[in-house]
């Protein structure tokens, strides 16, 4: 996605760059964050075989760090169209049946991720009014929690966008 398919200073231009600049300021956070986990991982090691010491709450950090890299990173991946795709039969396909397969692919992306993001929200909200933390670090739970309803409704938000874009361009998402 690039807002250099929009006149300079359009609305369309703008909301591009926005989410452009949102979604590679994701991605330099959660390799900062893997980076710090392949670090924990390692002194943990070394601490383990070395120091004969366990590191308490290190996995759990990095299950967080995971869990980020995963529902953030899915978002990323849609925005820059960069997701894995079976469509080696769909190329053979008639043009207008490809274009109808494209639409039953971001309705039902639209659709799960919609569904995904009410239900992991009612139990954010569940753990958030409970006050849960984990049980190694005492994060609360709420937070991991929420990001899956952040990367859902970013993943909701980059497919609709990019279906938008897409049929203002009279091409297909």
């Amino acid at each position: 996605m690039s807002s250099s398919d929009h006149a300079p200073g359009s609305m369309p231009a703008l909301i591009d760059r926005a989410l452009d600049r949102l979604m590679n300021g994701l991605e330099v956070v959660l390799a900062i964050a893997f980076c710090g986990a392949v670090v924990v991982n390692f002194a943990t090691v070394v601490a383990r075989y070395v120091f004969n010491y366990a590191v308490n709450g290190a996995d759990e950090l990095q299950i967080q760090v995971l869990i980020g890299m995963a529902f953030l990173g899915a978002a990323i991946v849609q925005w820059r169209g960069q997701h894995l795709r079976m469509d080696v039969l769909v190329q053979f396909m008639p043009r207008w049946l490809q274009s109808a397969l494209r639409v039953a692919e971001i309705l039902l992306v639209l659709v799960l991720a919609g569904f995904v993001m009410v239900q992991s929200g009612r139990y954010t909200l569940q753990m958030y009014d409970l006050a849960r933390t984990s049980d190694g670090l005492g994060i609360p739970v709420w937070i991991s929690h929420g990001i899956v309803v952040l990367g859902f409704a970013l993943l909701a938000i980059a497919t609709l966008w990019t279906a938008l874009h897409a049929r203002r361009r009279g091409g297909t998402a």
